[in-house]
């Protein structure tokens, strides 16, 4: 391989080890500061209100609480149960085989479609008039929409079916990763070479080791399904809401006393993570230690896979979207008609686009400046502090979120430009990271240590060698970090103070009102924005790596 560097004596000044250790520990650590070193004060100011006890009691004695804590428990947890069971099971049936390697290929897909316009677009499939509704009353000659709560119902059953569709597909690309070790692969293969069916190898070797590894990306889809606010707004009980819901309506109320209880009620939140965490944690436990010595009993191979599983799992996103272009173009649509009356591009040419453009540019800001954060802590950054970044993952978002506009109000930066991209880059880096981060740690160091022997600095080695072998994976990182940012919900609206609208806060605003085509078309624009950016990664890709084969 040739490298783009001259065969020299590293300068003293220039990129010497001392320089590795020392300015780049400096420059790595500087961006980490700035975005997480203000939530501690920030956390202190937002949840010291909550530290009064009258405050509780009054938490305690409020009607809301009682059915807002069961909403959110039912759907959070039932949520991230079906989300694991969903992607166990396709990872056990597929694996390995060409259906896995078609699941590989279609999760990116899926996974840019935001949360919101998920909720969405289920909302127009699953309500008593929604699309599965036309199509049964073709068969049954319904006439006007039944009578049934299939939305917003008092359990929040239809949000934690939207939650664990939703999640099954991020759990099953972190399984996909990890499967893509050769450790992993080599273990199946003497399993099957041994005569054990793929369900024990799976059951008896490759989830006792697996389920150490997902505990945090299972713990991050609880977290989430605990604090989710945009899609419990447009799928979760009304009145009351989720607790989620009800602690941010709180905490954005003028009144003192009702942001006491908002933050009592992140507290809570907060609570409920440990306590369900520690509880699946000791039940995952005592299922490792019950599991039988194999016995070498051989069951033989089920001719069937479930071939029809994988089609049912993956129609959902792909129903979703096309019923919001149906809606989006609608003219008419009355029930129980299957198809629109006719098609009218009305709704996209009255569209509001300021908050397509403001998207635009926040994203792009955002994952902009988190891409030379994330490469400078993965090159120089300590190590063993990885962990602490995936925290805004693995945590309530709303807390969170308070103790950034808390520090907000104390610097008066709230309702600003700066203030906004600040708030989302707390979750768009630590995507990005781990995004990033298995590609960085399979590179191979030799290179890197010949790169230096020719005399180039840490600095020039990563910039003429490292970072350009690894170009397909910093562009998929940066269009997460895109997708991340789009998706952004609560920090948009307490950063921004309402003076800024995203097309997020536009699709879960309009699902209040009783136009479904204006639903469909903001809804639409937030999906089009991460497809957006991953095709722009994948062209720039092949365009930058064309003629160089391993970069493609």
């Amino acid at each position: 391989m040739a490298f783009a560097c001259q065969i020299s004596s590293p300068s003293p000044s220039g990129g010497g080890l001392g320089w590795g250790l020392g300015w780049g520990l400096w420059l790595a650590a500087l961006p980490m500061l700035l975005i997480f070193g203000p939530l501690l004060p920030g956390l202190y100011w937002a949840l010291l209100p909550a530290l009064d006890g009258a405050v509780w009691q009054t938490l305690w004695r409020d009607a809301q609480w009682p059915q807002a804590l069961r909403a959110t428990l039912i759907s959070s947890v039932l949520s991230t149960a079906l989300a694991c069971a969903i992607a166990a099971l396709m990872a056990t049936l597929y694996y390995p085989g060409w259906v896995w390697l078609r699941l590989q290929r279609r999760l990116p897909l899926l996974l840019s479609v935001p949360h919101a316009a998920f909720a969405v677009g289920m909302f127009f499939l699953i309500a008593p008039s929604g699309w599965l509704a036309r199509a049964t009353a073709q068969f049954v000659q319904w006439s006007s929409p039944p009578d049934w709560v299939t939305v917003q119902d008092p359990y929040g059953l239809s949000l934690a079916l939207a939650l664990a569709i939703k999640e099954s597909w991020f759990l099953l690309w972190v399984l996909a990763a990890v499967l893509g070790e050769q450790a992993v692969s080599r273990q199946m293969v003497m399993g099957r070479a041994l005569g054990y069916s793929r369900t024990q190898v799976w059951v008896k070797i490759l989830w006792p080791q697996l389920l150490p590894r997902m505990q945090w990306p299972v713990l991050a889809v609880l977290a989430y399904g605990l604090s989710v606010v945009d899609m419990a707004v447009i799928l979760g009980p009304n009145t009351p809401p989720t607790l989620a819901v009800l602690a941010w309506h709180w905490l954005t109320d003028p009144n003192p006393a009702l942001q006491a209880l908002g933050s009592a009620a992140a507290l809570v939140l907060l609570a409920g993570l440990l306590i369900i965490a520690l509880g699946g944690r000791g039940l995952a436990g005592l299922w490792l230690q019950l599991q039988p010595y194999p016995s070498g009993r051989r069951i033989p191979v089920s001719r069937w896979r479930g071939f029809s599983l994988h089609t049912l799992w993956f129609f959902s996103g792909y129903a979703v979207v096309a019923v919001l272009l149906l809606w989006s173009v609608s003219q008419g649509w009355f029930f129980p008609a299957l198809l629109p009356d006719g098609v009218s591009l009305e709704a996209w040419r009255q569209a509001d686009w300021t908050p397509f453009w403001t998207t635009l540019w926040l994203a792009t800001v955002a994952s902009m400046l988190c891409l030379p954060a994330v490469l400078l802590w993965l090159e120089w950054g300590p190590k063993q502090l990885n962990a602490m970044l995936y925290l805004p993952l693995i945590v309530p978002a709303l807390p969170l979120v308070a103790g950034q506009y808390a520090v907000l109000l104390q610097a008066q930066l709230d309702g600003t430009a700066v203030a906004l991209v600040w708030s989302h880059l707390l979750w768009v880096l630590p995507y990005m990271v781990l995004t990033l981060i298995g590609a960085y740690r399979a590179f191979d160091a030799r290179l890197m240590t010949s790169a230096r022997a020719l005399g180039c600095s840490p600095w020039r080695a990563c910039l003429t060698v490292k970072w350009p072998m690894l170009l397909r994976p910093l562009l998929a990182a940066w269009a997460v970090g895109f997708a991340v940012s789009v998706a952004q919900y609560l920090p948009t609206l307490f950063a921004g103070g309402g003076r800024f609208a995203t097309v997020t806060t536009e699709a879960v605003a309009s699902s209040a009102g009783g136009n479904r085509r204006v639903l469909a078309v903001q809804a639409l624009l937030q999906i089009a924005l991460p497809l957006a950016a991953f095709g722009l990664a994948s062209v720039m890709a092949y365009a930058l790596g064309r003629r160089r084969q391993g970069l493609r």
